[in-house]
């Protein structure tokens, strides 16, 4: 059935993708632009408003990726529009290294109030989820006096040197990129869809933790290691959930042994997961904390949180950068937390997951390649298998469903290590009636491509 013929309110396809604009530009970009930067729709923006987008041929979607977590509150908000151009007419970019501003001090001053843990805080600013991640390895350092960093098989923390170091999936993110940095290593995170058959998730859980423990007998001691880093859900790896016992076991053994937690919130912070920091679903507060994406509707800025103490411990001029925290970042930002709370999205990030999940939970009864269909908030994933009982990914679908969905208005993402998940990333500003045409769309891919 042609999307036409559905439901296409928000939706107007008035070309196959790529238009002729679209292509046009697509031929400039191929001649001055390396292959490199992947780019997921062939096509180029116009406008976007919410959770919609209209590319240079007239051809609106309704954006499930939002721009890979980073709009939950949508393209061009009014309100943080207006906040920019109110900054515009004062100053660009002093440098806060060189004379500090206001909105500076009072985004940090609010992200320490939000994050979890009623102790004494402290936050500075950078560009990028990378650069806050590669800041908060150096502030652990520096703070424990320790060398070693332990992240998670599947994580991703980003695509600088450290970054990668900490990186679980080769392609494409390491390939070819080596050597990386020394003293990272990586442990097992459950991923209870794929656990070893007749295991449950508590045994799961059990012997991960149990292995954990053991690794500062074979491989390095604990005294040795100053920092944990984790998604408390794995974003690139594949929207992989993990459970309060987890999560708890590991801030346990840091604990233990002395060890810093950083949770690295950088896709599932500001509300996307029905909570303002997916942390607390958990009842778990970390020594540190990175965040981006979407703390500022898309502007480029991140940050690093933290216990003060730990966060003074670098010396004076041994962090920053000349362009983190900028004024439109901070602007931009404080509006965005000012929007989460009086529109009620972390409200509206449990209904769209709980929309999401009755939706593909039922379809998942018909279609037997749909693998596993999981959300914590509006953070959502469905996995696409050639059967039930093999479980063997199908990478092959998973792409031909997206490509589909694509040519009828829907934009939309895959993840994980075998490239076999469909995330859905929508602003939490998407109203019911675009998510349910997204979704009738989507499902249509779904039957078109495998059913």
């Amino acid at each position: 059935m042609d999307v036409k013929e559905r439901r296409t309110k928000y939706i107007d396809m008035k070309t196959s993708l790529p238009g002729p604009e679209a292509q046009r530009l697509l031929e400039r970009r191929i001649a001055s632009i390396p292959r490199g930067p992947f780019n997921t729709v062939p096509t180029f923006a116009a406008k976007g408003e919410g959770a919609l987008l209209t590319d240079v041929d007239g051809n609106t979607f309704i954006d499930l990726a939002g721009a890979i977590g980073s709009l939950n509150v949508g393209h061009c908000p009014p309100q943080v529009v207006e906040a920019l151009k109110a900054q515009l007419d004062n100053y660009l970019h002093p440098c806060f290294h060189v004379m500090m501003y206001e909105p500076y001090v009072a985004l940090a001053e609010k992200l320490n109030e939000l994050t979890p843990g009623d102790h004494a805080k402290k936050t500075f600013f950078l560009n990028s989820g990378a650069e806050a991640v590669e800041n908060a390895v150096k502030i652990a350092r520096k703070f424990t006096g320790r060398k070693a960093i332990i992240s998670f098989e599947r994580g991703f923390h980003g695509r600088t040197y450290m970054a990668m170091s900490l990186t679980s999936k080769v392609k494409p993110y390491k390939n070819g990129f080596g050597p990386f940095a020394p003293d990272t290593y990586k442990m097992p995170y459950p991923y209870y869809y794929r656990a070893p058959n007749g295991m449950s998730a508590d045994e799961l859980d059990a012997y991960i933790l149990q292995k954990f423990d053991d690794f500062f007998l074979s491989e390095v001691p604990g005294e040795d290691v100053a920092a944990v880093i984790l998604e408390p859900v794995q974003g690139e790896g594949g929207f992989v959930i993990p459970s309060t016992r987890f999560i708890q076991g590991v801030k346990a053994i840091c604990e233990k042994y002395g060890i810093l937690l950083i949770a690295d919130e950088v896709q599932t912070g500001f509300g996307r997961t029905g909570k303002m920091f997916a942390m607390e679903h958990h009842g778990v507060v970390p020594d540190l904390m990175t965040m981006s994406k979407s703390i500022a509707a898309g502007l480029p800025i991140s940050a690093v949180t933290g216990r003060a103490e730990i966060m003074d411990a670098p010396g004076i001029g041994e962090i920053g950068g000349t362009y983190g925290g900028s004024p439109l970042g901070c602007a931009a930002a404080l509006q965005v937390i000012e929007m989460l709370e009086a529109e009620r999205l972390l409200e509206r990030a449990a209904t769209i997951g709980t929309v999401v999940m009755e939706r593909f939970g039922r379809l998942q009864q018909e279609l037997s390649f749909i693998g596993d269909v999981r959300t914590l908030g509006a953070m959502s994933a469905i996995e696409i298998v050639q059967n039930p009982v093999s479980r063997a990914p199908d990478k092959e679908l998973t792409a031909r469903i997206l490509q589909e969905a694509h040519q009828h208005g829907v934009i939309i993402m895959s993840a994980g290590i075998y490239g076999n998940v469909i995330r859905i990333l929508s602003p939490l500003v998407i109203t019911d009636e675009q998510l349910a045409e997204s979704l009738d769309v989507l499902e249509a891919a779904f039957r078109a491509c495998g059913g």
